[in-house]
C-alpha cells in the first residue's frame, strides 16, 4: 500500500533539516508517542493509545538505511507489532525536503505492508486517521520553530547576566553552590517519557471505528510518527 504526504514549515530548508533533526525536542509532537532509546542507526519507541477506559501500549523501531544531509533526504525501514499479536507492519519510508521561498516542502512517501487483522481495514480508513495525525504533528512542530529563535537569545542573555554578579560580589559563590546540589533532581525529570498522555482513538477515528483501529495505532506512528523520525534524519 502505498501513502503519500506532504506539508509545509515555515522555516529556511537547512533550519528545517536542524530542527527535524532533533528527535527528542520533536517527539512530543507526536500524540502519545515516545522515543525510549537507540541501537546504534535503530531508534525505538512505544506509543499509549486510549479507547475509552482502555489504555493500551505498542513498541516499534525504525532504522535509517540512508541520510543525505547536503539533499535533505532520507529513507527508513520501520516496522511495529500490536502487544497482543493482533497483527503487525512494516514500512519504507523516504522523505525529501525542498525550499521553497522562505519555507520547506517536506515529502514522504510510505510503502506500507500489514498482516493481521488490521489488514482488513480499508487503505481509506488508514489514510484519514494517518492524515489526522500528521496534521496535529505539523501544527504542534509550527509552533516549536515559533518558539525556537527566542531559545538562544534567551540563552545568550542568562550567561551574560549571572557573569557580572559573580565577580563583584564574593557572597553570591555560595549562593551557586546552593543550586548545584538540586541539580541531581533535573536529572530525573528527564525520565518523564511515559507522562505523554496516551493518544485518544475515538477523537481521532471516532465510534466502532476506533475499537478496529486500535491495532493499527503502532503502523500509523509508523506514518505519521516517523513522518518525525524520518524526516529528521
Amino acid at each position: 500500500m502505498q501513502i503519500d504526504n506532504e506539508f509545509t514549515v515555515g522555516v529556511p530548508v537547512e533550519r528545517a533539516w536542524e530542527i527535524l533533526t532533533d528527535l527528542e525536542g520533536i517527539a512530543p509532537c507526536m500524540p502519545g508517542a515516545q522515543l525510549t532509546g537507540r541501537d546504534g542507526d535503530a531508534y525505538k519507541g512505544r506509543v499509549k493509545i486510549k479507547v475509552g477506559p482502555v489504555v493500551s501500549e505498542y513498541a516499534g523501531t525504525a532504522t535509517f538505511t540512508e541520510k543525505d544531509d547536503a539533499a535533505h533526504r532520507a529513507v527508513i525501514s520501520a516496522s511495529g507489532r500490536d502487544s497482543r499479536g493482533a497483527g503487525n507492519a512494516t514500512a519504507e519510508i523516504v522523505a525529501q525536503l525542498r525550499p521553497d521561498g522562505d519555507s520547506t516542502v517536506v515529502t514522504v512517501n510510505t510503502d506500507l505492508r500489514i498482516t493481521g487483522k488490521i489488514a482488513q481495514l480499508g487503505r481509506g480508513m488508514i489514510k484519514e486517521v494517518s492524515t489526522k495525525l500528521l496534521g496535529q504533528f505539523v501544527d504542534c512542530l509550527e509552533g516549536k520553530i515559533g518558539a525556537t529563535p527566542a531559545t538562544p537569545a534567551a540563552a545568550a542573555a542568562a550567561p551574560s547576566t549571572p557573569v557580572e554578579p559573580v565577580s563583584e560580589p564574593v557572597a553570591v559563590e555560595p549562593q551557586r553552590e546552593v543550586p548545584i546540589e538540586p541539580q541531581p533532581a533535573p536529572s530525573s525529570p528527564s525520565a518523564p517519557a511515559p507522562e505523554p498522555e496516551p493518544l485518544d482513538i475515538m477523537g481521532v477515528a471516532g465510534g466502532s471505528i476506533a475499537k478496529r483501529i486500535v491495532p493499527l495505532i503502532l503502523v500509523l506512528i509508523v506514518l505519521a510518527g516517523l513522518i518525525a523520525y524520518l524526516a529528521s534524519r
